[in-house]
């Protein structure tokens, strides 16, 4: 699979498959190993207040969010906190998706540029900066992807700053182990999995929900 993958073969059906053959607790060493991962970069020291260090989300919780959110080859999604680009780079093997990570440490950015160029993922681009201030701006995004990024009042913001998207088009926010603040126009999805949740937003939908932002 890895000597596909880097001959230019990309066939998310086929990947998929693969994939979900390998047993449970076997899948995210499967996964390393295809996409040629080794050690993770070290988190800067400076990293900022109310952010967290980088942990690559676990496998069967990015399968989850795909089923669950319903991820298609038509949709962009938005990995806010994307870490070395792992799940970018998984998200799009699976899906056909566009992907853009947001990463606010330098070297984990080239890092996650590195792995897209090796394997040559030309839908799969990552932004250097800081989420609260670049979320908003993503105007393309339909489903936007929150892995303990960070919390308390970082949080909150990105999830405000989803509604300016969420005016312009419905999205999908899904979150692995990262309860969301509650507000008017999200709403939350049958429960996918312990640790898996999937909002749809309704601004589109609802003008009264559009009045109490």
């Amino acid at each position: 699979m890895r000597r596909r993958l880097e001959q230019g073969t990309r066939d998310p059906a086929q990947f998929r498959s693969a994939l979900v053959e390998v047993p449970a607790r076997e899948r995210d060493d499967w996964v390393d190993r295809v996409l040629g991962l080794g050690e993770l970069p070290d988190d800067d020291p400076q990293l900022p207040a109310g952010c967290v260090p980088y942990l690559p989300c676990p496998v069967d919780a990015i399968l989850a969010v795909v089923e669950h959110g319903e991820v298609g080859p038509s949709d962009v999604f938005v990995d806010v906190g994307s870490g070395a680009g792992r799940t970018a780079a998984l998200v799009h093997l699976l899906t056909g998706a566009g992907v853009i990570g947001l990463e606010i440490q330098p070297r984990l950015v080239v890092a996650a540029r590195d792995l897209a160029a090796r394997l040559s993922l030309s839908r799969v681009a990552h932004v250097e900066g800081d989420a609260t201030v670049l979320a908003r701006y993503m105007t393309i995004g339909s489903i936007f992807f929150l892995y303990c990024p960070f919390s308390g009042e970082r949080l909150a913001k990105v999830v405000a700053d989803l509604a300016d998207v969420a005016r312009t088009r419905t999205i999908r926010v899904c979150t692995v182990d990262t309860p969301v603040p509650p507000c008017l126009w999200l709403e939350p999805e049958p429960a996918a999995a312990l640790n898996v949740a999937v909002y749809r937003s309704t601004l589109c939908e609802h003008p009264y929900a559009r009045a109490q932002l």
